[in-house]
């Protein structure tokens, strides 16, 4: 077997080092969650004896805000698809004047700072009764699902041939049950990718956590990390705890829909 270009070798010796670099955090995060309780400088390399302290403190104190969380970014998403869904298909296939002003408009949305969108909404929340609550999380969060997941789905559903749409008008369908039953299946790895990036959206969701909430009622674990660190400096330990248990959903969650997040990005543009 021939060996591989130098070329190859030093362009694989560079991606493993910028893996490694982007990776460090992430070890260190772990190495550190299971170290004793104390000053985290003096903590080794890899953890010789293993303190598994950290991760029970940890789900003593956070283990509510990790459900609220859960909770909040799955409502978050269960939200942005129901409106998105509908909204992308009608500019895609749907004859309406002004579509492409109507897409530049959901565009600009995306662009307006959070705290600015927060500001508004807490002066909103607060005569509508919706602060420190789940409901006002999710919709605060769904501001950014819905107008990601109108964008990433109308690129997709663009594709979608219209014969089979036409196809199922002529035996009878009404346009929702065209969408329920015919758009909505072959855009399954769109709306999975929109589903993700949503649910990624509202778990590291800080700002709308942190402005529309004055109580503990509801307190997502952005919030109580940022709380944790405050309160308790010199338990480095429980809070990399806290991070670790933060980052399992979102990290298993892409490791499970790798394949259709892949194809749901590359449908609209090769469609």
């Amino acid at each position: 077997m021939k060996r591989p270009p130098a070329r190859d070798r030093l362009s694989t010796l560079v991606g493993i080092a910028l893996l490694a670099v982007m990776l460090f955090p992430v070890y260190w995060m772990v190495n550190a969650s299971l170290q004793p309780a104390g000053n985290l400088l003096r903590a080794g390399w890899f953890p010789r004896h293993p303190d598994f302290g950290g991760y029970a403190t940890a789900l003593h104190d956070q283990g509510r805000n990790l459900v609220t969380s859960l909770v909040v970014a799955l409502g978050s998403v269960v939200l942005s698809l129901a409106l998105a869904a509908p909204a992308a298909y009608a500019l895609a296939h749907f004859r309406l004047r002004g579509t492409r002003l109507m897409l530049l408009g959901v565009l600009v949305t995306q662009m307006v700072p959070g705290i600015v969108v927060a500001n508004a909404l807490y002066s909103a929340y607060t005569d509508l009764g919706l602060l420190n609550s789940w409901l006002g999380l999710v919709l605060a969060d769904s501001t950014a699902g819905v107008p990601f997941s109108i964008l990433l789905l109308h690129a997709f559903l663009r594709g979608v041939p219209r014969e089979i749409v036409e196809a199922a008008r002529v035996d009878g369908a009404g346009r929702l049950r065209v969408l329920w039953s015919v758009v909505l299946p072959v855009s399954r790895n769109a709306l999975i990718t929109a589903g993700l990036f949503t649910f990624l959206f509202s778990w590291s969701d800080f700002l709308f956590a942190l402005t529309l909430n004055t109580t503990d009622t509801v307190r997502p674990v952005t919030v109580g990390i940022y709380e944790y660190i405050g309160a308790h400096t010199n338990q480095w330990n429980a809070i990399m705890a806290t991070a670790v248990l933060a980052s399992l959903p979102a990290s298993a969650l892409l490791v499970l829909v790798q394949r259709h997040v892949t194809a749901g990005l590359t449908g609209g543009a090769v469609k």
